[in-house]
């Protein structure tokens, strides 16, 4: 149960609040694209199956692989890309807070 509230709080009430708090002039913009993060999941439709609960994403999908993650990272250095490298990093956050759990669960 840990697991899902860290997880799913990650992909949705961290992105509330840092929209909210983190950028009070534009913030329903901000949250709209702190929430797109999770578009990136859509790497999920190529894995077999689908879902799989006991699947750490990091490393295995293609939108998730290490590549990716620091194409995510440079989005984060410059000022007009840095909102979309934090919300694809929030993402990447969450599925490795997720995998840290699928560990500790042995």
């Amino acid at each position: 149960m840990l697991r899902l509230i860290a997880h799913y709080g990650i992909h949705f009430l961290v992105p509330l609040a840092i929209g909210y708090f983190g950028f009070p002039r534009r913030r329903f913009f901000a949250i709209a694209i702190l929430l797109s993060g999770i578009l990136i999941d859509v790497d999920h439709l190529w894995a077999n199956p689908i879902f799989d609960p006991d699947r750490c994403s990091i490393g295995f999908h293609f939108l998730h692989s290490y590549w990716a993650i620091g194409l995510y990272a440079i989005l984060l250095v410059f000022r007009k890309t840095r909102i979309f490298g934090l919300a694809l990093m929030l993402h990447i956050l969450a599925d490795l807070v997720d995998c840290l759990f699928l560990r500790l669960e042995l």
